[in-house]
């Protein structure tokens, strides 16, 4: 249960950030930076080494001032010590919210249940580290005395979104005489492409599930165990040479044939997407080392620290939350472009679906009411530049608005010539032509017949953020998702709505497990669906 909350409509300062768009929403950014020559200047913020110019949205130091008016309203610096403290702030299966005690440094404390949390996280990644380091030296042996060369993670949602994006993100740090794959769908493709050219005895599963019974998952899992057994002889002592498990079902462990001695836990007040710092990354660490996988922990603290602390005018995840409830409430943007502009993280916008779109795609609030209005934008992107050769068309000319985060790296981390300054000249090119565009009399001077200028104008006006770092390193990807994780937890405090469950998820899995049994019948079974997904179900039959 709840207190009543008081709806967002009634807070004073939404009620005059609603009077003030309708005065500024016409004026330009053309225009808003003809008035205050300093505006690219001062509409920055940097913090350890993250920088932040948001002086391309359509906004003036009033909007901003009502937005930061707002967070105040909705409580956002209570939330925060809510969260950091450990109070069940996840408040439909209550639990407490603690990714950030997953990065928390050794002394401190976090309490919850009367437990400090910290000494177990640490525990955990000690664990971890042995393991990492026996896999990477070879110290760790197959069934056969081989060492390994290949390890596949199975999992899916964020026991697969964090792992994959963080091992592109940091493939550059990588050890580079092991492979490593992803397996995630139920669709048995995604199984035997991962498996085709390898040898068992040379292949380590880590199987990433909390109860050991998420059904896509332990499909994959049972199928790994028997493509191994089938090319290890059959002996079933070889699965705990072979497999590890990331959960805290050690019945259902050992069951399989792991070793519970190889199981690294997790626990409840971690959320799926807001996992991979946790044994989730195990895979990661693997990769990567321990001491970069600190590293990366040690960024993620360092976001934690300056939202936690930082006034919310200089404060970067709140700017970025308090700009996208912006945009999703006021200029009905239903969509956030993530383009990074590094390889690398071409895998960083898919991850970002998930992170808020399952956190924040909720349409009642912490007191159960219904929302006033619009929650959750779908987040989506591609590596720069070659979204600019596909999709960049509609955010430049079409008629929806989209307002862009733009991330880029001063330095590269492969240096080839002219390429990276190229790179980085899109990134400065595309975000100037999305805010100021091309007008018609520009055209013109060009020489355009007059019957094709419409369609070389660019209208401009188009909102961005630009996001710069030195370089692409652990540490810098730990304060990059950081970053987003606390602009979800901002966003999700202005709309008060619970952030950190997602029973959306569950009416499909149930249907799932309901519709399996009538697909894999031997007799006809007897359908109770609609009439739609019956006829489905007979045609699947009939068939298969």
């Amino acid at each position: 249960m709840t207190t009543k909350l008081t709806p967002l409509s009634e807070r004073s300062a939404w009620k005059a950030l609603g009077a003030h768009h309708q005065k500024i929403q016409g004026t330009p950014l053309s225009q808003l930076f003809a008035d205050d020559p300093a505006r690219g200047e001062r509409f920055t913020v940097e913090t350890g080494g993250i920088f932040l110019d948001y002086s391309k949205n359509r906004i003036t130091d009033e909007t901003l001032k009502l937005l930061i008016q707002l967070a105040e309203e909705s409580g956002l610096k209570a939330r925060i010590e809510a969260m950091f403290r450990g109070d069940k702030i996840n408040i439909t299966e209550n639990r407490a919210v603690l990714h950030v005690a997953l990065r928390a440094p050794k002394g401190e404390s976090i309490v919850v249940d009367g437990e400090d949390v910290v000494p177990p996280v640490h525990a955990v990644l000690d664990k971890m580290a042995g393991f990492a380091d026996r896999v990477r030296s070879g110290e760790w042996k197959g069934h056969t005395g081989k060492r390994i060369r290949n390890v596949i993670n199975i999992g899916i949602g964020g026991s697969d979104l964090g792992p994959v994006m963080a091992y592109e993100a940091l493939k550059h740090y990588s050890q580079r005489d092991i492979n490593f794959r992803f397996v995630s769908n139920v669709d048995g493709t995604d199984f035997a492409e991962a498996v085709q050219d390898l040898k068992a005895d040379e292949t380590l599963f880590l199987v990433a599930s909390k109860t050991f019974t998420t059904l896509e998952t332990m499909t994959n899992a049972h199928s790994a165990r028997d493509w191994s057994l089938a090319g290890l002889g059959g002996d079933e002592k070889a699965v705990a040479k072979h497999f590890v498990a990331i959960s805290t079902n050690a019945k259902e462990v050992s069951k399989f044939g792991i070793d519970t001695a190889n199981m690294f836990e997790f626990w409840d007040w971690v959320g799926g997407r807001y996992s991979m710092d946790s044994a989730i990354g195990l895979s990661t660490m693997i990769a990567i080392g321990p001491d970069n996988f600190r590293a990366m922990l040690d960024g993620f603290h360092q976001m934690d620290v300056h939202f936690r602390t930082t006034p919310f005018e200089k404060n970067l995840p709140v700017l970025l939350g308090l700009l996208t409830v912006w945009y999703t409430d006021f200029f009905d943007a239903q969509t956030v472009a993530i383009l990074p502009y590094e390889q690398y993280l071409k895998r960083f916008p898919a991850y970002l679906q998930q992170l808020t779109m399952e956190s924040n795609g909720k349409h009642v609030t912490l007191d159960g009411t219904h929302v006033e209005t619009e929650t959750g934008p779908i987040y989506w992107g591609e590596p720069g530049t070659n979204g600019q050769h596909s999709f960049y068309q509609l955010i430049h000319q079409g008629t929806r608005l989209i307002p862009c985060d733009f991330i880029g790296f001063y330095k590269t981390l492969n240096p080839l010539g002219r390429h990276h300054d190229m790179l980085m000249a899109n990134v400065f090119a595309q975000a100037e032509a999305l805010a100021f565009g091309k007008t018609a009399e520009q055209v013109k001077a060009e020489g355009t017949p007059d019957w094709l200028v419409p369609h070389r104008v660019f209208e401009g006006n188009r909102p961005s953020n630009t996001i710069l770092a030195e370089k692409l390193t652990p540490e810098v990807l730990g304060k990059l998702i950081a970053l987003y994780e606390h602009s979800v937890f901002t966003q999700g405090t202005i709309w008060s709505i619970d952030s950190f469950d997602q029973w959306g998820v569950e009416l499909g899995k149930v249907l799932a497990q309901r519709i399996i049994g009538e697909l894999e019948s031997a007799t006809e079974p007897t359908l109770t669906h609609d009439t739609s997904t019956t006829n489905l179900i007979k045609r699947y039959r009939k068939n298969k």
